[in-house]
C-alpha cells in the first residue's frame, strides 16, 4: 500500500484529494508536518485560494522546505491547480508571490476567453477531459500537457503538476492518479 500525505497549510480541497486517493486503496493523511511529506511515497501539495496566504502557509509550518527537499531527492511530488502554480519561481497573483522553485517558470494571470476558467476541457496528449477551475496558468518549459493553449501539466524530475483537479475528474481522475501512484 502506498503511502500518500497532503500538504494541510490552509489552501482548500484537501478533503477531495484525499477521497480521490482513498479509493485507490492508498494510505492517506492530510498533514502539516514537515516529517511527514518527507516519509511519504508521494506527497501532494494541493490548493484552491490565493497564492500569498498559501505560501505563508507553507512557510509557517515548514512545508516549504519539506517540499524542496523531496524534490531535490528525486522523490515524488504532485502538485494540484494552486499546488502547480506554487511550485513554479513566481506568481503574478496578490501583485506578485514568490514561489518554490520546484521548477522554473510563473504562474501568469489567464489573458484571453473566460477568466476564470471554470469547466471541462480535453488536455492533450493524454487524451482525457477533466475539470478546471482557474484564473492563473503556468509559464514554463517543463509544459507536458495542454487544454485550449493553456499549459495543464508539467513534468520536472520528480514534481508533476497539474492545472486541473484530478481529483474531481471521475474516471479519467481514477486513472490519472493511479498513474501517479504507480510512480511512486
Amino acid at each position: 500500500m502506498k503511502i500518500v500525505r497532503i500538504a494541510e497549510y490552509g489552501a482548500g480541497n484537501t478533503l477531495s484529494v484525499e477521497v480521490a486517493f482513498r479509493r485507490l486503496g492508498a494510505d492517506v493523511e492530510v498533514t502539516g508536518d514537515p516529517d511527514d511529506l518527507l516519509g511519504a511515497d508521494l506527497a501532494v501539495l494541493p490548493g484552491v485560494g490565493s497564492a500569498a496566504s498559501a505560501m505563508a502557509g507553507l512557510r509557517a509550518r515548514g512545508l516549504d522546505e519539506a517540499l524542496r527537499a523531496r524534490v531535490t531527492a528525486s522523490a515524488p511530488t504532485l502538485g494540484i491547480c494552486l499546488g502547480l502554480q506554487l511550485a513554479l519561481d513566481e506568481s503574478e497573483e496578490d501583485g506578485g508571490v514568490q514561489g518554490l522553485s520546484l521548477l522554473p517558470g510563473r504562474a501568469v494571470r489567464i489573458r484571453e476567453g473566460r477568466v476564470p476558467r471554470i469547466g471541462w476541457a480535453l488536455v492533450e496528449p493524454i487524451g482525457d477531459v477533466y475539470y478546471f477551475a482557474h484564473s492563473y496558468v503556468a509559464e514554463t518549459p517543463a509544459a507536458s500537457a495542454w487544454s485550449e493553449g493553456l499549459v495543464a501539466e508539467v513534468h520536472a524530475d520528480a514534481f508533476v503538476g497539474v492545472q486541473f483537479h484530478p481529483e474531481k475528474s471521475g474516471a479519467a481522475s481514477a486513472r490519472y492518479l493511479a498513474r501517479c501512484l504507480s510512480r511512486a
